[in-house]
């Protein structure tokens, strides 16, 4: 089967909705919410370009006003923006398409200049990142965190399940939530930055309960099969390291796995960077301990993505950049058609340049 026929160009099932196809535009910080971090029309335009995914997710959106790290990065925890996320879900569900927005707090990886109060960023210790950020314009070091306090963390867990429940008033399909790349969630599995001593630190059982908990949060209120989580465990983002990643996350996918999210977005290797990075991590031993539907993400192309999909390795794979320039990516996948370049230079922040200006294919709909 050449990888044009592939599997990955037929529709999936995916719980209670059905896909166009098994290629998921990954979640891509774009840094374009406008004032109140309120998604933009022009961000409609650019989600609906792309509707052409079997699913889309979008990038990281704030559950709360502690949760932002970066600058103009959307929220939906205020009605505002739920009226604005309701723009972007019209716009796909349009087109035909699906959509998830994923939902995040980031933890340590924050400033206090974007923080409610000019307060530190909230972790569940206070060990510094050896990591920047993008505020004020411009890429800046993190500012050193404070630990939350045991009696904080059910309102955090709370904040999760309200996002949730205002992304199914803004007309999501579902919801992801963010459990990788260094952000909160992240940094309670791994021992690099947890060093709580209480019931949320020491032993792995301990580290994997706060994702439980929000998990159990989310699916209670928005259903298991509107629920996805990602997650990254060997990636270094956000200075996060483990002792032990195989035997973390291996538990880790058997308290989802008991959970029943609809899938798990599982990134291979560093995000966006090496997939070795850890040689002898062991992923198909973490696919086994799930049952639900399996996305993978991180450097695929087309003949890995078919590959995948075909070799019942994978049952949905995610391309990120490759989406930013080419809004009608399936079309050209499926064609063998050449692609837009990306512009680099705008990936963050800006305007309609280097965001919905990318051409598609002469005479096809994106």
């Amino acid at each position: 089967m050449t990888a044009a026929h592939s599997s990955l160009f037929e529709p999936y099932r995916l719980g209670d909705i059905t896909l166009q196809n098994r290629i998921v535009m990954a979640p891509l910080t774009r840094n374009r919410a406008g004032a109140g971090l309120v998604p933009t029309p022009l961000m409609a335009e650019y989600y609906g370009q792309r509707a052409g995914a079997g699913l889309i997710v979008t990038e990281a959106t704030q559950i709360s006003d502690t949760a932002q790290g970066y600058q103009d990065t959307p929220g939906v925890y205020t009605s505002e923006q739920v009226e604005g996320w309701r723009r972007v879900t019209d716009a796909v569900h349009a087109k035909g398409g699906r959509i998830f927005v994923q939902i995040w707090h980031v933890g340590r990886i924050s400033v206090r200049s974007l923080q409610p109060g000019g307060a530190a960023p909230l972790a569940p210790s206070a060990v510094l990142a050896n990591a920047k950020t993008f505020a004020n314009n411009s890429f800046v070091a993190t500012d050193a965190p404070r630990a939350l306090e045991l009696a904080e963390i059910p309102g955090i867990v709370d904040d999760f399940r309200h996002a949730a429940n205002q992304a199914m008033k803004a007309g999501f399909d579902g919801v992801e939530i963010h459990g990788a790349n260094g952000y909160l969630i992240d940094q309670f599995l791994r021992d690099g930055a947890n060093k709580r001593t209480d019931a949320y630190g020491g032993s792995i059982e301990n580290r994997t309960r706060f994702m439980k908990e929000v998990v159990e949060a989310v699916t209670k209120e928005v259903g298991a099969s509107r629920t996805g989580i990602r997650i990254s465990p060997v990636t270094p983002a956000g200075d996060l390291s483990d002792s032990n990643p195989q035997k973390l996350f291996e538990h880790a996918v058997e308290v989802l796995d008991s959970l029943k999210p609809v899938y798990i977005h599982m990134i291979e290797g560093a995000t966006g960077g090496a997939r070795d990075i850890v040689p002898d991590f062991d992923f198909e031993a973490l696919h086994k301990r799930f049952r639900g539907t399996w996305l993978v993400n991180n450097g695929y192309d087309l003949p890995s993505a078919a590959k995948a999909v075909d070799e019942h390795k994978a049952d949905l794979v995610a391309f990120g950049k490759l989406f930013i320039s080419n809004p009608d990516l399936v079309t050209r996948l499926k064609a063998g058609a050449p692609l837009n370049e990306l512009d680099r230079d705008r990936l963050y922040g800006g305007g309609a340049k280097g965001y919905t200006d990318y051409p598609a294919l002469e005479g096809v709909g994106a």
